[in-house]
């Protein structure tokens, strides 16, 4: 099977709505992302695709999203490499809200008085360097400074660090669950790497409405880290799973977007106890009225 790669360099602004529009096309690509081009300056969209993409139907979308035409760039890529990991590999290791996320590449020591956690580059969201991650261990942090959590579900916890941040600080259960069966695999296996297999259960399901997410209602903190527009649908949802004095941590937001769902998660409810900002993302802390 062949895999193609539809590029275009564009604002960081344009590249983030050509991501968004292109996503809620089911029939387009495989995979879509962007990065900053740290040289140039400029952001790169990219879009996997499986046998030859529909530039047609990419022309369209960027025109209807951007204004104008934009000249695409498609180019084949070799199937057999995890790309993903490939382009993690050396990474930094990351310490946040007292957890440090570390890849197995690393041979640095754990510095004393942290909670590490060896989450490798895979084909699910969640190595702990988007800054969404980041300030998602930060309101970790900073809840179960004041806070006792029991009863704690990860929504779309991709390769499932926050619930394993979640299990090692509180050597607790963590019920955790993501729309992708890889994720699911992902966060399992690292929950066996991390010695808290345990204490993390992990799910297929789609939304809150999952029997398995509703008979464990209601939850006292609820960590959700994807996108904003599955975070303000799932709003009435969150609403309901969640007791009273509970709390939400949201994330995968950007600035520009986290009013639309402050308001969201208002109108199910809940008060805003913190709105923190790491460059261009947004992480919120909730609590349920």
């Amino acid at each position: 099977m062949s895999v193609e790669q539809v590029s275009v360099a564009l604002t960081k602004e344009q590249a983030y709505a050509l991501v968004d529009a292109v996503s809620e096309r089911d029939d387009l690509a495989t995979t879509v992302s962007c990065h900053e081009n740290e040289e140039t300056g400029e952001w790169i969209f990219e879009a996997g695709c499986e046998d030859t993409p529909n530039l047609e139907a990419f022309n369209e979308i960027a025109q209807q999203v951007l204004g104008g035409a934009v000249t695409f760039t498609v180019e084949e890529i070799d199937p057999s490499i995890n790309w993903v990991a490939k382009s993690l590999e050396g990474l930094a290791p990351v310490i946040a809200g007292g957890f440090y996320v570390y890849g197995s590449h690393s041979t640095d020591p754990v510095p004393e008085g942290l909670i590490a956690m060896q989450i490798d580059a895979a084909q699910a969201f969640g190595t702990g360097h988007h800054e969404t991650t980041t300030g998602c261990l930060e309101a970790i942090d900073m809840i179960l400074g004041t806070k006792n959590p029991q009863n704690m579900i990860d929504v779309g916890t991709g390769t499932g660090v926050l619930a394993i941040a979640l299990a090692k600080k509180l050597n607790r259960k963590v019920f955790s669950t993501d729309i992708d069966p890889i994720a699911v695999t992902t966060t399992l296996e690292n929950a066996a790497l991390n010695d808290c297999a345990e204490l993390i259960e992990c799910i297929e399901a789609t939304g809150l409405d999952h029997e398995e997410i509703t008979s464990r209602a209601p939850y006292d903190l609820v960590v959700a880290n994807i996108l904003a527009g599955p975070l303000t649908e799932l709003a009435p949802g969150v609403g309901a799973v969640t007791q009273e004095g509970g709390n939400a941590i949201l994330s995968g937001i950007l600035n520009t977007q986290a009013q639309g769902v402050i308001d969201a998660y208002l109108a199910a409810d809940f008060k805003l106890v913190e709105h923190l900002k790491r460059k261009d993302w947004t992480t919120l802390i909730l609590e349920k009225n």
